[in-house]
């Protein structure tokens, strides 16, 4: 068995990520960052857990932009199709769990 405390995780850069885990073909992966990603969309579903921080989501919905914000224990589940970005407000924890290779 292996033990994690997100908050003793701190990358060297934004979305540094620490592999946690494989299970059927998904990763787990715990990422620290203080950066926005990139507006993408994922090949299969993405679980996307807020441990500490706050994130603002933004994502694309009939042709508008649209954000919510997340905060500690927030879960946000984007489906393969969904175009999104994660905007930090400063440092924050995520857990993400997606389809290996996934961007």
């Amino acid at each position: 068995m292996k033990f994690f405390k997100s908050s003793d995780f701190t990358g060297d850069r934004a979305w540094a990520a620490l592999d946690l885990s494989v299970v059927e073909g998904a990763s787990v992966r715990l990422h620290w960052t203080d950066e926005p990603y990139k507006w993408h969309v994922n090949d299969g579903n993405e679980v996307f857990v807020v441990l500490e921080g706050q994130v603002r989501m933004f994502f694309k919905q009939g042709g508008e932009t649209e954000h919510h914000m997340m905060g500690a224990g927030s879960i946000c589940v984007a489906e393969e199709g969904d175009e999104h970005v994660a905007h930090p407000q400063g440092a924050a924890r995520v857990l993400v769990i997606e389809k290996v290779g996934s961007i």
